[in-house]
């Protein structure tokens, strides 16, 4: 097995331009021919998703944004619902740094270490701090041929504060440059299906959620924000997806309850 310093020396290389020959460099391959077998676009957003958890160390949630022929934000697929959340809320309050990548002549990286202390976002970045993010990280997916116009963002987010570094960057540039490209090739399914698909998925989250959020605040005489607040934390302390979480919850409230903290 591979040692951590191993992995530090491979993710330095890659930051410094030199050649790498390690463990990060055999995940890249991998996931090449693992994009490569990928029959759906959908398929293609959640296996690269999946890489970039193990790849970027730090990376707690990750998700994907792609901006519509109508100029509307929406994120097709995340590794846990507080990423959709985040990403919502970025695209409510149109600032962001999904939102600026994603956008056509946007930056190709967007980049905050410390999201407590972040003046370019001034509602966004207060509110993923409130969600308990610390530091973020997006890179532009590019359509078309090389010098395409941005059509989404690969996004990261890490509860750690500086969580996310320079090394971390250039190996999600080449996760956005991986997914673009198998994107492009592959035409098993439209954007518009992936979309309706997600919409399908994401509405029956969102009523679980509400369900749960319903029970806690009858419960314990709490608000809205604050019922989620505990969904929040519960699902981060025992490493469950929240809607799943919420599913249980809303299945088996006469049995079961959650911390108070």
């Amino acid at each position: 097995m591979s040692s951590d310093q191993d992995w530090q020396r491979d993710k330095e290389a890659f930051a410094s331009d030199r050649p790498a020959t390690g463990p990060l460099v055999r995940q890249f391959a991998e996931l090449t021919r693992t994009l490569l077998a990928a029959p759906t676009v959908e398929d293609v957003l959640h296996r690269v998703l999946e890489a970039t958890t193990v790849m970027v160390p730090a990376a707690d949630l990750a998700s994907f944004t792609l901006l519509s022929t109508d100029g509307h934000f929406h994120t097709p697929a995340e590794t846990d619902e507080v990423a959709t959340e985040l990403d919502q809320l970025q695209y409510r309050f149109r600032e962001g740094p999904c939102v600026e990548s994603a956008e056509p002549g946007g930056p190709a990286v967007a980049i905050a270490p410390d999201l407590t202390a972040e003046p370019r976002w001034p509602r966004w970045a207060p509110a993923a701090a409130r969600l308990g993010m610390g530091s973020v990280l997006s890179t532009a997916l590019i359509s078309g041929p090389p010098g395409g116009e941005s059509s989404g963002a690969l996004n990261v987010y890490s509860r750690s504060r500086h969580g996310l570094d320079a090394a971390d960057r250039d190996v999600l540039l080449l996760l956005a440059t991986h997914a673009s490209l198998a994107v492009a090739a592959t035409d098993a399914v439209t954007r518009a299906e992936l979309q309706a698909a997600h919409l399908r998925k994401a509405i029956d989250s969102r009523d679980v959620i509400g369900q749960a959020k319903g029970i806690i605040m009858a419960r314990r005489g709490v608000s809205a924000d604050a019922a989620f607040d505990v969904l929040r934390r519960t699902s981060q302390d025992l490493n469950v997806k929240l809607a799943d979480l919420a599913r249980t919850l809303a299945g088996r409230h006469t049995e079961i309850d959650l911390p108070t903290r």
